[in-house]
């Protein structure tokens, strides 16, 4: 006898316009905060696989993420030079937290715009998924969740009420953020794989694969134990790998990792049909290795995987090449990128 679907796992959306007197705060959240992938009212232009891929530049999206990254700390130093008095752990992880989510939802809103030019992968078989009707309280949780989490961490483990924002070690910087992504995607990869490979994990990790064309704001679509080990279990791993590396990191150059991090998990979840290497002050490196990643390589692994997947890494594609889980592209071949059109990462 053939099992009935579990409602649960529905990624049926039309929330959006259904009647809005049903709406709850969550409905709500999404709305006012506007930050639905796209918009209803504008067309999405579909392309062909074998049509060129525009190239979206590595350093406009540095300068996008060094721009919003480091304008709190700039406003944090002001604040606290002109009064005398830096921020307490209380107040320092309030003010981080909403600057962190201001920063994920203004990504969203770029790339709806960017979506709505330049469309999505695989658009010529299937739109992008919506959030869930089912789902809508989890995608809002999730948000403050995975970025509340990071925040407390490094507030508990790095913040010193004795250094200012602008003290730390810019020369080193672009060291550490560059091997704190390679780093994090290793403790990612095996994590991430593990719960594809082993079954009693799976049942944690299957949730997150509901989605087979995921938008920014199913990046952290997932059970709350997965939700535990992406917010607690890799970042952790990796702050102490890195001081074991003899990089170890304070509050502020750790907040700048993030920025990098999660910029780049919410472009991953994007679709968009780009040919954007994940962000990274080490991209050239890895290019040149070519074990960089792109939108498309996390694409691949939500649309053609379940629990025999491939393409586990988040950051890099380093692990997924060392341990021979990588995917060839469809779209971003090679000789179908248009490196001479390249597209900018709006600033603002």
């Amino acid at each position: 006898m053939a099992t009935k679907p579990n409602p649960k796992d529905s990624m049926k959306s039309t929330w959006r316009t259904a009647n809005r007197d049903q709406w709850n705060i969550n409905h709500w959240a999404l709305e006012l905060l506007n930050v639905h992938p796209t918009d209803l009212d504008k067309e999405i232009p579909v392309h062909q696989k074998d049509e060129k891929v525009p190239y979206l530049t590595q350093w406009s999206l540095n300068l996008w993420v060094l721009f919003y990254g480091s304008l709190p700390l700039l406003l944090h130093h002001v604040y606290a030079t002109v009064t005398g008095h830096n921020l307490g752990p209380i107040a320092v992880f309030n003010y981080y937290f909403m600057a962190f989510n201001a920063s994920v939802i203004f990504e969203v809103h770029i790339l709806r715009r960017l979506g709505h030019i330049y469309g999505f992968l695989d658009g010529d078989k299937h739109e992008r998924d919506g959030v869930p009707d089912v789902g809508i309280g989890k995608v809002v949780r999730s948000l403050y969740k995975t970025t509340g989490s990071r925040i407390a961490l490094a507030v508990y483990f790095t913040y010193n009420v004795n250094q200012l924002p602008l003290q730390l070690n810019w020369a080193l910087l672009p060291l550490q953020i560059g091997v704190y992504g390679i780093v994090l995607d290793f403790w990612f990869y095996w994590y991430h794989r593990l719960m594809h490979d082993v079954s009693f994990l799976w049942k944690f990790h299957r949730t997150h694969h509901l989605t087979k064309h995921p938008n920014p704001l199913l990046a952290a679509y997932a059970d709350h134990e997965q939700e535990f080990f992406d917010m607690v279990g890799v970042p952790m791993a990796t702050y102490f790998s890195l001081q074991l590396l003899g990089l170890p990191l304070g509050f502020y150059d750790w907040w700048l990792c993030h920025q990098y991090i999660a910029f780049t998990e919410v472009l991953g979840h994007s679709g968009l049909r780009v040919h954007s290497p994940g962000v990274s002050t080490l991209t050239w490196l890895l290019q040149f290795f070519d074990v960089e990643i792109v939108i498309e390589d996390h694409d691949l692994h939500h649309r053609k995987g379940w629990r025999k997947s491939y393409n586990y890494g988040k950051q890099t594609r380093l692990w997924d090449r060392i341990f021979g889980t990588c995917h060839e592209r469809v779209e971003g071949t090679k000789d179908n990128i248009d490196y001479v059109n390249s597209v900018n990462m709006p600033l603002f």
